[in-house]
């Protein structure tokens, strides 16, 4: 699912606007890779594209690679792209699985970079625990997080999606603190301001 930009600009000219920040999120695999690109302008998140490059068509593990350094070379042009963050490895014990998916998230590093784009990698529990407060929360709970934090109107056919657009907030969400700023880019961030709001059963 794509959604168009039309980014809310501030007409005040006394009023300070932050460079505009477009970050691809990437949920690495070999069959199903996740793409999620988020803009932030003016303190201002929206979601432009929630997607899955979907690679079952070809058992050809080369052919597959090259579609994902294709794809991710095209989203990164097509949406202007400043900053890509990808999801680490987690190391299972199955060490061909694990081959097969450092080889796909190394081929869209790759792309990032023959473009000069600026990659950073994030762990799965950093990711969730920046979403959700929980290092240990579901692909299901961290979709809610997002389905309420960036006012998602339709749930996307595979979770791959919004694993990658959870990518690209825990990214944003690294950003220094500044002064006045009264969003909240994660359940973590609403609790510490709001404590008075929690309630235990």
């Amino acid at each position: 699912m794509t959604i168009s930009s039309g980014l809310k600009r501030p007409t005040d000219p006394n009023i300070p606007t932050e460079p505009e920040r477009i970050v691809l999120g990437i949920d690495p695999g070999t069959n199903i890779m996740g793409f999620g690109v988020i803009s932030c302008s003016n303190k201002e998140n929206k979601m432009l594209l929630m997607d899955v490059l979907k690679n079952t068509k070809t058992t050809d593990s080369i052919a597959k690679l090259k579609l994902i350094f294709r794809h991710t070379e095209s989203v990164i042009r097509e949406y202007h792209i400043t900053e890509v963050a990808i999801e680490d490895p987690f190391y299972g014990k199955n060490v061909q699985s694990m081959l097969k998916l450092g080889r796909a998230q190394g081929m869209a590093i790759a792309a990032a970079l023959h473009l000069d784009i600026p990659v950073t990698q994030y762990a799965a529990r950093k990711i969730k625990q920046s979403i959700t407060g929980n290092g240990n929360s579901s692909k299901e709970q961290v979709a809610a997080m997002l389905k309420r934090l960036l006012s998602l109107t339709e749930a996307p056919e595979y979770l791959d999606a919004t694993d990658a657009l959870a990518v690209a907030m825990c990214h944003l969400n690294q950003r220094a603190p500044v002064a006045g700023d009264d969003k909240f880019n994660s359940w973590t961030a609403f609790i510490a301001k709001n404590p008075g709001r929690i309630k235990g059963k």
